[in-house]
């Protein structure tokens, strides 16, 4: 018999979005149950999957290739409900994610003005991810002035619509690469607006 780790109708949609991501976010996930429950946990979650009938094997992952969003997503809820783990270790979750990524680290060294970084926020997103559009919106002002605390930013996610608790990783992904950018911390986000709340878009409002 199999395990419902998703409603019928969850699933389907999950499995009908267009969207893709790179492996690097299979990979992530592994490491960090690894870190928590060891190998015994992986096993778990793969065995759960193939029950699903969307079976992974993590090890077989290639970093750069692009999988669907919905088996990634449901991987996601899967470690959620076999290790139980609540909104904010997911959050968790998002916000180790970049600190794993080669390529996250890598550029971070050319954010060096406001307008380059509201590029490459963009470029970021368009690199792990074939839709959705990620802009930067944040005051004009001088690149150092803006590591300094009692700032914020709001990053708008349009054409993305997968799952609230993709929402919540999310939350902490981006949390995470503004801290590694600004090198300030903490910064803690609100999704202000949310396709899940009836908006047509997400805002992540981000403060340090």
């Amino acid at each position: 018999m199999k395990i419902e780790i998703a409603k019928k109708d969850v699933l389907e949609g999950l499995m009908k979005n267009k969207d893709e991501t790179r492996g690097i976010e299979f990979e992530t996930d592994k490491k960090f149950i690894l870190e928590e429950r060891g190998e015994e946990g992986i096993e778990k979650i793969e065995k759960a999957m193939k029950e699903l009938g969307y079976p992974i094997k993590y090890e077989e992952i290639s970093t750069f290739t692009f999988y669907p969003i919905g088996i990634r997503v449901l991987s996601l809820l899967t470690i959620k409900e076999i290790f139980n783990f609540d909104e904010a270790k997911i959050e968790e979750m998002g916000r180790v994610a970049p600190k794993l990524s080669i390529f996250i680290k890598t550029l971070m060294q050319f954010f060096i003005s406001i307008p380059t970084l509201k590029s490459e926020t963009s470029r970021i997103w368009k690199r792990y991810h074939t839709t959705g559009e990620l802009k930067l919106i944040v005051a004009p002002g001088n690149f150092a002035t803006l590591r300094l605390s009692g700032h914020n930013c709001v990053l708008k996610l349009t054409n993305h619509k997968i799952h609230p608790l993709y929402c919540t990783y999310l939350g902490g992904y981006f949390a995470k690469i503004t801290e590694m950018v600004l090198n300030t911390s903490p910064i803690t986000f609100e999704e202000t607006k949310c396709p899940f709340r009836g908006d047509d878009w997400h805002e992540y409002l981000l403060k340090w």
